[in-house]
């Protein structure tokens, strides 16, 4: 009998999908599953191997899913030991390692909450989280051991040898015992700390759920060797870089440590990926370094996420692993909903699109009034979702062939003398400039056109008035005469969110930073 996983194609996809498909990839089902058991357990006796981490420091770690599904036993027999119940919430400070997948999935096993943290996480950023979903237990290293123990009423517990060695007495088997409804992750979205989102709650089924994205935002298919670059602490690492390969029985890779774009073009030749998913910031970086011809690639499906793709970068991607690289676009709390289906072979990926809608997702771009807008209009991206419209605010529009369009974050639309513009297009045409390296546009208050448009450019060139005048000229060329930065500010950095994208929202905020000087010519 046919299995979604058979289907490569866009029409297929459409012509095949259904729920009851993507139930059939589990051994569980809607009363009973649990995202370990999916994951590792059920393939511990392939032989194959499920992850290869590339350590910054050269190491690489190569772990089987007998591995994980034998340490992660152990941590849930563990777990019962230090107390720790069905429902308790377990935080998770690590880098990927063995000590990483045992605890995520052990805690997953044991029927706990496996709370991924990011951990390049300060103090304020680890108290805010701690507060927020009061975990029973704080996993991590022993340079975040003391701040973490700054909070009363968690056991903290730094993963060290001694820990290995605790849990290797434990017993290699667990029985698994979890409803689908059963809560197994808290995922936090990459906002700042000023401003700190709740936990998106995801039960066991969202496993389930999660094989929408997998099938047609990265195009996993068995036999795949996929990567991805982001760390595990946010949603496209952990669920689409780490669950969903894994539940298709695919070998995955990642990084751990500092990111260096020649790290990880090491590991794509030495891993031979064919599949990768990274956010548009890892591809850029990848550009930067100037050495991705120096190695060679077997990448034949490429998607990214996280912020809209610039055309200099793509045309880069594109050249160096001879794929069409495919946009996936969604929201944490709804999933993926946009995507450019990579392996498709009859699917047109059109540079600059976010994609069009995965099966069983409804997606409109809607005017102010909440209605359809026409083709080219700008809204704002909306996906039906239990009953309702709910708002992604993102703008963006729709073409006559049916792909949708990114036109920023509802916020990032600067209006300046009635004309409207989008920060991202206007960051696109800067980033094609030879001697720009990085740009992030945002509006600023302007007495007479009530905003204009200020940009914030990271060059490795001088920044004067000269190189900002030509920047406008060049902006103003590409675009049309009033769309174009009014205000050029040369930065030593761009701030960014802990995924990697750029903030623009702490621009707007402050733009003092690592400002030198700004220009106004």
């Amino acid at each position: 009998m046919s299995r979604l996983t058979d289907y490569t194609t866009y029409a297929d996809a459409h012509r095949h999908f259904s729920s009851a498909g993507l139930w059939s990839l589990f051994d569980g089902d809607r009363e009973s599953l649990n995202i370990a058991h999916e994951c590792i357990d059920r393939y511990a006796g392939s032989g194959r191997v499920a992850v290869r981490v590339a350590h910054a420091d050269g190491r690489d770690e190569v772990l089987s899913f007998r591995d994980l599904s034998q340490w992660s036993s152990r941590f849930a027999h563990w777990l019962a030991s230090r107390g720790v119940a069905r429902g308790d919430r377990v935080a998770i400070m690590l880098e990927p390692s063995l000590a990483f997948y045992a605890a995520l999935f052990g805690a997953i096993k044991r029927g706990a909450i496996a709370v991924p943290l990011f951990t390049l996480f300060g103090p304020d950023g680890i108290r805010l989280r701690v507060d927020d979903c009061t975990p029973k237990l704080f996993l991590t290293n022993a340079e975040k051991a003391d701040t973490a123990r700054a909070h009363d009423g968690v056991d903290v517990v730094v993963a060290d040898d001694q820990l290995m060695t605790a849990l290797a007495a434990q017993p290699t088997g667990y029985e698994t015992r979890s409803a689908s409804d059963d809560l197994a992750v808290f995922q936090y979205t990459s906002g700042t700390t000023r401003e700190l989102p709740a936990a998106v709650r995801h039960s066991q089924r969202a496993i389930v759920a999660l094989m929408v994205a997998a099938l047609y935002g990265t195009g996993i298919r068995p036999g795949d060797r996929f990567f991805c670059p982001s760390s595990p602490a946010w949603g496209h690492g952990l669920w689409h870089g780490t669950l969903a390969p894994l539940a298709l029985g695919v070998t995955t890779g990642t990084m751990a440590g500092k990111f260096d774009p020649l790290r990880m073009l090491h590991a794509l030749q030495e891993y031979e990926v064919t599949n990768l998913s990274a956010a548009a910031t890892h591809y850029r970086m990848m550009k930067s370094s100037g050495q991705a011809a120096a190695y060679r690639y077997a990448i034949q499906k490429l998607s990214f996420t996280g912020e809209p793709m610039d055309s200099a970068t793509r045309a880069f991607v594109e050249a160096t692993f001879r794929a069409p690289v495919c946009s996936m676009y969604g929201t944490t709390e709804v999933g993926v909903i946009l995507a450019d289906y990579p392996g498709a072979a009859d699917y047109v990926v059109k540079p600059g699109a976010l994609g069009k809608p995965v099966p069983g997702v409804r997606v409109e771009v809607q005017s102010a009034g909440g209605q359809p807008c026409a083709p080219n209009q700008l809204g704002e991206i909306k996906v039906w979702r239990r009953g309702a419209w709910f708002p992604t605010k993102d703008r963006g529009h729709v073409d006559g062939d049916g792909y949708f369009y990114h036109a920023g974050r509802a916020d990032d639309v600067i209006i300046s003398a009635g004309w409207t513009m989008s920060a991202v297009e206007i960051e696109d045409v800067l980033l094609r400039h030879p001697d720009v390296r990085e740009a992030a546009v945002i509006g600023v208050a302007d007495p007479l056109r009530g905003q204009v448009v200020k940009a914030f450019v990271v060059s490795g060139r001088v920044g004067d008035d000269t190189f900002a005048r030509e920047l406008q000229d060049f902006t103003r060329a590409r675009l049309s005469q009033h769309e174009y930065p009014r205000r050029v500010a040369f930065v030593a950095a761009l701030p960014k969110t802990p995924a990697g994208k750029v903030n623009r929202k702490a621009l707007r905020e402050s733009e003092a930073g690592a400002v030198e000087t700004t220009h106004a010519p």
